[in-house]
């Protein structure tokens, strides 16, 4: 039986970070909302996968016609990442062998090539993979009163970004197991990690922003002209 590509978008945050009068998913970069960008990358690179966009019950600023998936469905987000995921896979008629990939509505930069790097990384790694980024910068431990009390080392660390990606069996089973355990994981791959797998860390472009507070708009407005003045220099 073929394998079916899922595309998790967990979108029922409220962006209370960003201070603004709408959940950050919906606010403005140029002429569209930050979730038409973020949508219209993974159909770029995905066109025939199915779609699970995770919302707020009450939500009231989405729109249908923004979704380019012709295979989409909307499922009711949950008050934690985990929730919403969990919603998502449980909504969905996959099998164990399907791959799923869940990425940040807010990081509308993504690139094809990278999420064609993470799939190919999936189908070969039986504990997953994720996007991520090596750390350059020097670490610091803080305490309490936000005073530097010592310096980390920063070998092996890397920032974990999104897509993440897993066979369907083993999410469902990794995130079942987490919330079983009431154990608050913050990204799927910790909880596949809590498992005894080790997913892939596949090395993403550092332009893969997340947009979290208010000065980053602007940021990932100049990422995305930037990356369209490339891609169109080299096509």
């Amino acid at each position: 039986m073929k394998k079916t590509l899922w595309l998790i978008v967990p979108a029922a945050g409220q962006g209370r970070r960003m201070g603004a009068d709408k959940p950050k998913q919906y606010l403005m970069l140029g002429k569209h909302p930050i979730l038409v960008h973020t949508l219209a990358r993974l159909y770029e690179a995905f066109p025939k996968a199915s779609l699970v966009l995770c919302l707020d019950s009450d939500d009231q600023w989405f729109q249908a016609e923004w979704v380019p998936f012709a295979a989409w469905q909307r499922v009711t987000g949950g008050i934690e990442r985990m929730d919403s995921v969990l919603n998502a896979l449980h909504a969905i008629p996959a099998q164990d062998d399907d791959i799923v990939m869940v990425h940040d509505v807010a990081r509308p930069c993504i690139t094809t090539d990278d999420l064609h790097a993470l799939y190919q990384a999936v189908t070969h790694h039986t504990g997953g993979a994720l996007l991520a980024m090596p750390v350059a910068d020097t670490m610091k431990r803080a305490n309490a009163e936000q005073q530097s009390t010592c310096t980390e080392p920063r070998e092996g660390l890397w920032h974990a970004l999104t897509p993440q990606g897993f066979h369907y069996g083993l999410l469902r089973q990794a995130l079942e197991s987490a919330r079983y355990q009431k154990r608050m994981v913050t990204d799927e791959a910790s909880a596949v990690e809590a498992l005894g797998r080790q997913p892939q860390l596949v090395s993403g472009r550092r332009d893969n922003l997340k947009v979290t507070h208010p000065d980053d708009l602007a940021l990932a407005a100049a990422i995305l002209s930037a990356q369209s003045d490339t891609f169109t220099q080299e096509a």
